[in-house]
């Protein structure tokens, strides 16, 4: 992907993108702007659009014809979080279970894939311990798309990679993917989103 992304904050400047542009092969290809800036933006100067968990997924739905449009125009959306109001083609909204205990938190790695290289579903379900950081709901998979990593069963799939015309939508569906990180093999996890992020469309 030659054009920048474009990370979307959300009345706070910041957010949890904050340090994602200035990390290691991202400083100057990551630009940010308030989401409710949306309707002004040429979405044509950019390859990516970047959405957080805390983004506001009702007006984003207001506009989900023009991110259907990126996409098929060649465009990568990463959502994260649990969609409420959809907003992405082909996703519907999140589920989650009454109750649960700690099989029903725990990540379960479907196929591989290059953001995940090496990184343990073990350390991807506990974060000092506690489990249920990383995602504890799932979304229904559209047809054609990949399920990538799971919570607690197979069928309960928490990341997923699904190809719209040109484009490509990857669904985080927990806390923002680029917030992770730490002494364990989740360190990896960041950089080899940034790699992604940045190669050729070809690559899946």
């Amino acid at each position: 992907m030659t054009k920048p992304a474009l990370y979307f904050s959300f009345g706070h400047p910041e957010g949890s993108g904050a340090g994602l542009a200035a990390r290691s092969g991202a400083a100057g290809r990551i630009e940010r702007c308030d989401i409710y800036a949306f309707d002004e933006i040429d979405l044509d100067l950019y390859g990516a659009l970047l959405i957080s968990m805390h983004a506001d997924q009702r007006f984003l739905a207001g506009r989900a014809e023009r991110i259907e449009r990126f996409l098929l125009e060649g465009g990568t959306v990463v959502a994260n979080g649990h969609v409420a109001y959809p907003f992405l083609p082909g996703i519907g909204t999140a589920r989650t279970l009454p109750h649960y205990g700690l099989d029903d938190l725990r990540i379960l790695r479907l196929v591989e894939h290059p953001i995940w290289a090496g990184v343990s579903g073990e350390d991807l379900t506990f974060r000092r311990g506690v489990a249920g950081f990383y995602g504890r709901s799932w979304h229904e998979l559209p047809p054609g798309a990949l399920a990538i990593n799971a919570v607690g069963a197979p069928d309960r799939v928490l990341d997923i990679l699904h190809p719209v015309g040109r484009g490509r939508v990857l669904l985080h569906g927990g806390n923002d993917l680029w917030q992770f990180g730490g002494p364990g093999s989740t360190a990896r996890l960041v950089p080899q989103f940034l790699e992604w992020l940045f190669t050729p469309e070809s690559r899946p």
